[in-house]
C-alpha cells in the first residue's frame, strides 16, 4: 500500500543512531496503536456484552472513528484515505446505532475475534521482541566494551578468544533479534489496517445478514462500499505476504553476507580496505581527559558531511559538530594501552581529537578517507573516480624510471634518458587548497635530482654518522666523532647571542639524498616522492617538533623536553622552498660536512610539514641567511680595518724608529764636532778630555766639580 514507511533492514547491522532514532518512531506508533487498538476493542466489547445497549455502544464505536482523525500517528502516510474510510462507517454505524442488536455469536465470531487476535498475538509478540532486543543490545555493548579493553602488549590468548567469541555471538544475536524486530514492526503496519477494517467489515456483515439485506439503512451504494473496502483489505493482506516474503528473503541473504562481519576485526585480506572513500560512518571510541594524567573512553557514531566531521551518541536525534576536517592532519597515534588510534588536528593546530576504530580496516579507511576529505576531493563531480585517481598518481609516483630498471636488468652503465617534461601528481597528507597536488619538473630528468637507489627516512634520527668517522682519524683525534652537520661532541655553537629568534611548529615528513642543489624543482621532486611513499605505504605518523631559525643554525627541537634533536648550520643550508600549491610543505637542501661523492658535496633534502607557515619560514631563513651575509661582511670589514690599523701602527713605529735614529745620528755628529774644538786647560794646567761616550752635559758637570775639590 503506497505511503507506509518502513524500517531498512539492510541497515540492523551497522546499528547507527538514525536507525535507533526511526526504530523509536516506529516503536511510539506501536504504542499509539496499541493504544487506540484497545479503545475499539473495548467498544466493540460492550457490542457484544449488552445487546440491549447495542444502540448506544455503536454510537461510542462511530465516535471513536470519527475520533481517527485527531490521532497523531507518526507513520500516518495514507490518513486521508484511512480517515475518509472511517467516516464513512461511523456515519454508518451512528445510523444503525437504533437498529436490532447483531447475533452474539456473528458478532463474536466476526467482529471480535479479529481484534482478540490482533491483541493477543501481535501486539504481545511485539513487546516479547521489544525485551529480548533490549537485552541483547545491551549485551553486545558489554561485549563491545570488553573488547576495546583488551591489552595490545599483555595479550592472553585464551581471554582474546573468549572475548571474540562473546562479540561474534552477541552481535550476531543483536543483528537476527532486530531484523526480526524490525519485521514484525513494518508488519505491523499492514496488521493494523486489516486489525482496523476487518472487524468493521465483519460488523456490518453480520448486520446485512441479519437484516437479509432489508434494512433501511443498508443500501445498494453501501454494499458496493463494503465491497470495495472487502477487495482493499483483500488486497492489502496480498501486499503484506509479498512484503514478508521479500523481507524473510532479505534477512537471510543478509545472514549469510553479513557472518563474517560480526567478527570484530575481520581480516583485511577478506575483506580488502577501499582508499576511495570521501564519506564514513561507524562507531568510534573517543578519549576525553579528566584530568592531568586520567582520561575515559566513550563509544559514539560518528560520520562525515562534506568537510565536517560530526558525532552522534544513541538517543540524540541529531549529531554534533566536532571538527572541521579541511585541510587538516590525521597520523597514527600510540595512545595508552589501545589498538588502532588515530589522531585528528585541525588546520591551525589549535583542536585535536584522538579516536580509536574497532578493527585494522575501519582505522585504515577512515585515515584515508580523513586524507582524502582534507584535499578536498569530496567537491569533485566524482568524488571516488578522483580518490582512485590520485592513489594510482601514489603508485606511479614511487615506480621506478626506466633507467633505474635498466640498471637493474643489467651491469651496463646506465644511459641518461630523455628529460622529463611530464606533470606528476600526488596526494599530500595535508593538502589545503587543492584536491591534487600538481609538481611541475623542470626540464632535468629524475636521475639528475635524485640519487636512485637512496632509501628515504621517515624519521629523525642521531645527526651522528658513520660514514664521517674516518675523518677523526684524520685529524688526529681518535676518541672524537665528527657531526655530519657540521658539529663536532666537544664544539657546540651558542645562539643565546643571536639576534633572530623564530619558532615554528613542524612535522617532519622526510629526507633523501640528492644530486643537484640548484634550482628548487630539487625540492618538489623530493616532496612528490616523499609523499607518494608515504601514501603508498601508509605512513601517517610524523615527528613533531620546534623549529628554530637563527642567524648560525636551524634546531629541531623536543617540545616536550626541549633537547636540540638536529641542528643544521646555516650556512650548510644550500637551498629552501615552498611548494607552490600546497604553502604548508617546505624543504630545503643541505650540504653534508666533510662528506664528498664523485668531487661534490654531499646533498640531503629534508621536507616538512608546518601550519600552514611554510612561506613564513623560508623568509625567516633567507633573512637569517641576510643577517648571517651581513654580519660576515661586517666581520671581514672589521678584520680588514684592524690589519688597517696594525699597518698604521707598524709604519708609526718604523717612523719613530728612523727619528730615534736620525736624532741619535745628529747627536754623534755634535759630538763628533765638539771633539774637534781643543780642550780646555784646568786651573793646575792638566786638560779635560773628553770621550765619545760622555755628553757635552756630563763634562760640564764633571769640570766644575773636578775645579771645586782643587780649590
Amino acid at each position: 500500500m503506497p505511503g507506509i514507511d518502513k524500517l531498512p533492514i539492510e541497515e540492523t547491522l551497522e546499528d547507527s543512531p538514525q536507525t535507533r532514532s526511526l526504530l523509536g518512531v516506529f516503536e511510539e506508533d506501536a504504542a499509539a496503536i496499541s493504544n487506540y487498538t484497545h479503545q475499539l476493542y473495548q467498544a466493540m466489547e460492550r457490542i457484544y456484552n449488552a445487546q440491549n445497549e447495542l444502540s448506544a455502544a455503536t454510537h461510542l464505536t462511530s465516535k471513536i472513528l470519527k475520533e481517527y482523525e485527531k490521532q497523531r500517528f507518526p507513520l500516518g502516510g495514507d490518513d486521508e484515505v484511512m480517515s475518509s474510510t472511517l467516516q464513512q462507517f461511523a456515519k454508518v454505524i451512528d445510523e444503525l446505532s437504533s437498529c436490532h442488536a447483531v447475533l452474539s455469536t456473528q458478532l463474536a465470531d466476526a467482529m471480535m475475534f479479529p481484534v482478540t487476535q490482533f491483541q493477543e498475538r501481535e501486539l504481545k509478540e511485539i513487546l516479547t521482541l521489544k525485551e529480548v532486543f533490549q537485552i541483547s543490545s545491551n549485551d553486545h555493548d558489554a561485549a563491545i566494551n570488553r573488547y576495546a579493553r583488551l591489552s595490545k602488549r599483555r595479550e592472553n590468548e585464551k581471554v582474546k578468544l573468549e572475548v571474540i567469541e562473546d562479540v561474534y555471538t552477541s552481535r550476531k544475536k543483536q543483528h537476527q533479534t532486530m531484523m526480526h524486530y524490525f519485521c514484525s514492526l513494518n508488519t505491523l503496519q499492514y496488521k493494523k489496517k486489516i486489525a482496523l477494517l476487518e472487524p468493521l467489515l465483519g460488523y456490518m456483515q453480520a448486520q446485512i445478514s441479519f437484516f437479509k439485506m432489508g434494512s433501511e439503512n443498508l443500501t445498494e451504494q453501501l454494499e458496493e462500499f463494503l465491497t470495495n473496502i472487502g477487495t482493499s483489505v483483500q488486497n492489502v493482506r496480498k501486499e503484506m505476504d509479498s512484503e514478508i516474503e521479500n523481507m524473510q528473503q532479505t534477512i537471510q541473504d543478509l545472514e549469510m553476507a553479513a557472518n563474517m562481519l560480526y567478527v570484530p576485526d575481520p581480516d583485511t585480506a577478506k575483506v580488502p580496505v577501499n582508499r576511495n572513500l570521501t564519506r564514513k560512518a561507524g562507531y568510534l571510541n573517543t578519549r576525553n581527559k579528566t584530568g592531568l594524567v586520567s582520561s575515559t573512553w566513550d563509544r559514539l557514531y560518528y560520520f562525515t558531511q562534506g568537510g565536517i566531521l560530526m558525532s552522534q551518541a544513541r538517543g540524540h536525534v541529531a549529531g554534533g559538530l566536532v571538527m572541521d576536517i579541511d585541510n587538516c592532519s590525521v597520523m597514527a597515534v600510540d595512545c595508552e594501552d589501545r589498538r588502532y588510534c588515530f589522531q585528528i588536528s585541525s588546520f591551525d593546530g589549535k583542536k585535536s581529537v584522538i579516536l580509536q576504530a574497532e578493527s585494522k580496516k575501519d582505522y585504515e579507511e577512515w585515515i584515508t578517507t580523513i586524507n582524502n576529505i582534507s584535499k578536498r576531493i569530496y567537491l569533485s563531480e566524482n568524488p571516488e573516480e578522483v580518490a582512485a585517481r590520485v592513489n594510482q598518481s601514489a603508485l606511479e609516483a614511487v615506480t621506478p624510471s626506466p633507467s633505474f630498471q635498466q640498471r637493474h636488468e643489467s651491469m651496463r652503465p646506465p644511459s641518461r634518458g630523455k628529460p622529463r617534461t611530464s606533470v606528476s601528481s600526488i596526494s599530500s597528507s595535508t593538502g589545503p587548497e587543492s584536491p591534487v597536488l600538481s609538481v611541475p619538473l623542470s626540464s632535468m630528468s629524475l636521475d639528475s635530482i635524485v640519487t636512485p637507489e637512496t632509501p628515504i627516512q621517515f624519521d629523525i634520527i642521531s645527526p651522528v654518522s658513520e660514514e664521517f668517522a674516518g675523518q677523526a682519524k684524520l685529524s688526529g683525534q681518535p676518541g672524537r666523532r665528527t657531526n655530519p652537520f657540521g658539529e663536532s661532541s666537544g664544539t657546540v655553537s651558542d645562539s643565546e647571542d643571536s639576534i633572530l629568534h623564530q619558532l615554528f611548529i613542524v612535522r617532519f615528513l622526510g629526507s633523501i639524498e640528492v644530486k643537484s642543489d640548484e634550482c628548487p624543482d630539487v625540492i618538489y621532486e623530493t616532496m612528490r616522492q616523499i609523499l607518494a611513499a608515504r601514501a603508498i605505504h601508509n605512513i601517517f605518523r610524523m615527528t613533531e617538533s620546534h623549529l628554530l631559525v637563527t642567524c648560525d643554525s636551524l634546531k629541531l627541537i623536543d617540545p616536550q623536553t626541549q633537547v636540540t634533536r638536529l641542528r643544521f648550520p646555516l650556512h650548510s643550508v644550500v637551498l629552501y622552498a615552498t611548494h607552490q600549491e600546497n604553502k604548508r610543505l617546505f624543504g630545503f637542501v643541505l650540504h653534508i660536512a666533510g662528506g664528498k661523492v664523485e668531487g661534490r658535496p654531499v646533498s640531503v633534502c629534508y621536507v616538512f610539514e608546518s601550519n600552514n607557515e611554510g612561506e613564513k619560514i623560508c623568509d625567516s631563513v633567507g633573512l637569517a641567511k641576510q643577517i648571517a651575509l651581513h654580519a660576515e661582511m661586517d666581520r671581514k670589514t672589521s678584520e680588514k680595518q684592524k690589519e688597517v690599523d696594525k699597518e698604521k701602527e707598524r709604519q708609526q713605529k718604523e717612523l719613530n724608529k728612523q727619528k730615534q735614529i736620525e736624532k741619535d745620528l745628529e747627536e754623534q755628529s755634535r759630538l763628533i764636532a765638539a771633539s774637534s774644538r781643543p780642550n780646555p786647560s784646568s786651573g793646575d794646567g792638566q786638560f779635560l778630555v773628553l770621550t765619545s761616550s760622555q755628553t757635552e752635559d756630563e763634562v760640564g758637570v764633571d769640570g766644575k766639580k773636578k775645579i771645586d775639590s782643587e780649590a
